[in-house]
């Protein structure tokens, strides 16, 4: 009698995540939704990208059917390696490109992890991160954080406590509190990482996306970092999400490991697509379209954190941040938004409840919310919603 499939014990009562979720949220036509970062498709280069696949598929449309290199295609190693290092010096054999960023966290997990060695991340940290160290068998070590990031203190203590393998950041316009590390923090944590020579791991989706104040470089641009950093990025944020083209870069042997790994998931990444975005980046003012889409998101961030400011109970704190994508609210009070999700989307609002972005002990009075879907007088009804359903 056959007993079926057993699954890993890594999948041992996982019936759901959080991602799932979120999306099955977004995805529902009568319900206004904080919860995914999910970039308005209004304003997307869609006449741009038309005329980009147009191209390809009638310039090189053999090609771009047809399997490829695993690394990437050469047009597109070209046009990433010359963006970043406006940044970092960087060349086209530094680049691997990915199926989005998200698989590029993957991909260096699998790389680099065995069973039980630890990860150190901020707390709280990007929820997605957390599910593909912890598939990989790694062993999360949250370290003490403020409104600028990783404290070097307590990064320093931590290393010295627990050996990890490597560190996982996002310094700016961080998923999912939406703070950033300024550039003297930034010089604190990397000397931390060179002195005791722990790799890091840089995420850094949401840079471009700045509304007010002064950028600050990668940490892997900072004085002998660049071999000791993966810096990951992509187009979702950017340009469109629906190409999955994300980049890493990255010296040494982690690279070729890398493309391994990156061979057992899927081969390569989607050549059409690699090429419309080459011919994309060859052709368009990628730099416009941000300032663009800029534009609109800062309108839509002040929307939602003033509306929020003007509803939050007494005692309860926001975020406001100077870009990307996200605010993070603290309700505090003893409140548990995982509880409260259900009313709110009863009511017509959803956002995402704190609690699966920590790594350690979670404030699950604590819940993101995006502000870049909707317009401002959509956040405004949002806001409503949520108001009346939470109860504020």
């Amino acid at each position: 009698m056959s007993r079926g499939f057993q699954l890993a014990e890594r999948f041992s009562g996982v019936t759901t995540s959080p991602v799932r979720d979120i999306l099955a949220v977004v995805n529902r036509g009568d319900v206004i939704s904080f919860a995914g970062g999910i970039p308005d498709g209004s304003l997307f280069a869609l006449d741009d990208f038309r005329a980009a696949f147009d191209h390809v598929l009638s310039t090189q449309g053999r090609r771009a059917l047809q399997y490829a290199s695993t690394q990437g295609e050469p047009e597109l190693l070209e046009q990433v390696a010359a963006r970043m290092a406006r940044q970092l010096p960087t060349t086209p054999d530094q680049v691997q490109v990915t199926s989005g960023s998200q698989e590029g966290i993957f991909l260096v997990g699998q790389a680099l992890l065995d069973p039980g060695d630890v990860v150190l991340v901020e707390q709280p940290t990007y929820l997605a991160a957390v599910q593909a160290f912890s598939l990989a068998g790694a062993r999360l070590v949250a370290v003490a954080s403020d409104d600028h990031g990783m404290l070097p203190d307590a990064l320093n203590a931590a290393i010295a406590a627990h050996r990890p393998r490597f560190v996982y950041l996002i310094p700016t316009f961080q998923n999912p509190t939406g703070r950033s590390m300024p550039a003297a923090r930034r010089r604190e944590v990397a000397d931390v990482l060179l002195r005791t020579g722990v790799p890091l791991l840089e995420d850094d989706p949401y840079g471009e996306l700045r509304f007010e104040g002064e950028a600050a470089a990668p940490l892997a641009a900072l004085p002998g970092m660049g071999a000791q950093t993966v810096l990951l990025n992509s187009a979702s944020k950017v340009m469109a999400p629906g190409v999955r083209i994300g980049w890493l870069r990255a010296e040494g042997p982690i690279l070729r490991a890398v493309e391994v790994a990156k061979q057992a998931v899927g081969l390569q990444s989607a050549v059409t697509d690699q090429l419309a975005v080459a011919r994309y980046l060859a052709t368009c003012d990628l730099d416009a379209h941000i300032a663009r889409v800029v534009d609109v998101y800062r309108e839509r961030r002040d929307a939602m954190a003033s509306g929020l400011a003007s509803r939050l109970p007494a005692g309860a704190e926001v975020t406001r941040p100077e870009g990307g994508m996200f605010l993070w609210a603290r309700l505090g009070g003893g409140a548990d938004t995982a509880v409260t999700l259900p009313a709110a989307v009863d009511a017509g609002v959803a956002y995402v409840p704190g609690w699966p972005f920590f790594a350690a002990e979670p404030d699950r009075s604590t819940m993101r919310l995006s502000y870049v879907t909707n317009a401002p007088d959509v956040i405004e009804r949002g806001l409503d919603r949520l108001a009346g359903a939470l109860g504020w």
